[in-house]
């Protein structure tokens, strides 16, 4: 099996073949894209035809709860069709993954260098944030030998420094940081990079004016510098082939039945094709016997035509079984996800816990890389949302009661506390670090911030000035 090393460029993989390499870029698209793959595939090849669906099963009764759209889940908006609708939208002519790469083949890194920065592109959002911590890279992917410090925060400069700016970056803090470059004056940009270093202190007019006197500006200078910085793209990557508003078809789906969680393929959007049984057997039936001899040129001619209607037929095969292998693939993954995040079904992002992509590949005794290429733009169905299985992916945070636990959870349990705010006094994020801690979990402050940032939550100066 060919290590992630080989595989990190096209250019330099002589050992995949080109239908295994067909197949991998098949694995890792969207499912709307491979969907317009099959089906051009059947306008191409004779020998494929479109199945007849089956007739859809009655729905049974369902003792989960209903199935809505969790804030911050990548769930569509509506969207109570079957799902096939989403195919009349055109593709983009690049999503923010291709053009990133495209971007790195040309700093013509050294081949490691190179390998590390592309993993940090794989792992960023579609606005372009990086999530996964930089220290686990190597263990998800199963990198050897593992990287240094210094040469992941180089992978990561190499990353941070392509369009557009702010890509990279781990907060909203570094991402408008990253964009700060684009202010002409000098005196201004070190002015916004002030301003922005001390943001979580509250943007209300007192903290204006304490900041303008701290830094020794008028409070005019202040207010001009937090304008600039709200003109700054807080989401760089929805630029480029992606919006913030999707429609978006599960690929699997969660429900409870008798008591017991199951996990399905969403049929709705699996491309049934067959090869065609009628031009099989032309094809394979011996020809009539000619009665008189056949011009040399004509046999050539016609050896000719079936060697390549052989071809056809061969490829027709392959597609159907590759079709019914990516699904059943994602459904593998689907499966063992959850059967190691099985509180997340019960009690949402609060129940997930730690998980690795190695841990997934071990179970199914499959490459690391071919589970990150399954779970990149495949969607799970749940009670809470529809989810990217890749986010069921994260590091294990130790708490002081000795047990790990999972920032996803964390950043859940951060949400319900400022879901739970009156508003008479909204909650800072000094005062939510102190809650979590009661229940066990010591961060930082500045962690809560972020994890507040991530949840597009404003600070509470802005929401208590917010307040009716």
């Amino acid at each position: 099996m060919p290590t992630l090393a080989l595989g990190a460029r096209q250019t330099q993989s002589p050992h995949l073949s080109p239908r295994l390499q067909k197949a991998v870029q098949l694995l890792q698209m969207p499912t709307a894209e491979f969907i317009q793959s099959v089906m051009a595939a059947v306008d191409e090849n004779p020998f494929l035809e479109e199945d007849e669906p089956a007739a859809p099963a009655a729905p049974g009764p369902e003792d989960g709860p209903a199935w809505t759209a969790a804030p911050g889940s990548r769930s569509h908006q509506g969207g109570s069709g079957d799902g096939l609708s989403m195919l009349e939208r055109e593709p983009a002519t690049a999503t923010l993954h291709e053009h990133l790469h495209a971007q790195l083949r040309l700093l013509r890194l050294p081949d490691r260098a190179f390998l590390l920065a592309s993993l940090v592109v794989e792992e960023l959002s579609e606005d372009g944030y990086l999530a996964t911590p930089l220290e686990s890279l190597c263990g998800d992917y199963g990198v050897e030998p593992q990287a240094t410090a210094e040469e992941l925060d180089a992978a990561l400069r190499a990353v941070q420094s392509l369009e557009p700016a702010g890509v990279g970056a781990r907060d909203l803090q570094e991402c408008l940081r990253l964009q700060l470059p684009a202010v002409a004056c000098p005196l201004q940009r070190a002015l916004c990079d002030a301003v922005l270093a001390r943001a979580a202190e509250g943007s209300g007019p007192q903290a204006m004016r304490q900041l303008a006197a701290r830094l020794d500006v008028p409070a005019h200078a202040v207010r001009e510098a937090m304008e600039r910085l709200r003109h700054l793209d807080p989401h760089p990557g929805w630029r480029h082939g992606s919006q913030p508003v999707q429609y978006i078809v599960p690929d699997v789906i969660a429900h409870k039945a008798r008591g017991q969680w199951t996990v399905s393929l969403n049929e709705a959007v699996m491309p049934r094709v067959r090869v065609h049984r009628q031009y099989q057997q032309l094809l394979q039936s011996p020809a009539d016997a000619p009665d008189g001899p056949t011009p040399a040129s004509e046999d050539t001619g016609s050896r000719s035509a079936h060697r390549d209607l052989a071809a056809q037929l061969a490829e027709a095969r392959w597609t159907v079984r590759h079709v019914q292998q990516r699904f059943s693939t994602v459904l593998d993954v689907a499966r063992a996800i959850l059967r190691r995040q099985p509180h997340f079904l019960e009690y949402g992002p609060i129940g997930m816990r730690p998980l690795a992509l190695k841990d997934i590949a071990e179970e199914l005794g499959v490459h690391v890389s071919t589970v990150s290429r399954v779970t990149n733009n495949k969607y799970l169905q749940t009670p809470f949302g529809l989810f990217e299985l890749k986010y069921f992916f994260s590091r294990a945070m130790t708490t002081p009661a000795g047990r790990d636990s999972s920032p996803t959870a964390i950043r859940g349990l951060v949400q319900e506390i400022l879901a739970a705010d009156d508003g008479l006094r909204p909650l800072s994020d000094v005062d939510i670090a102190r809650q979590l801690e009661r229940q066990g979990i010591r961060i930082a402050r500045r962690t809560v911030t972020k994890y507040r940032q991530q949840l597009r939550i404003p600070p509470a100066e802005q929401r208590a000035a917010a307040r009716p």
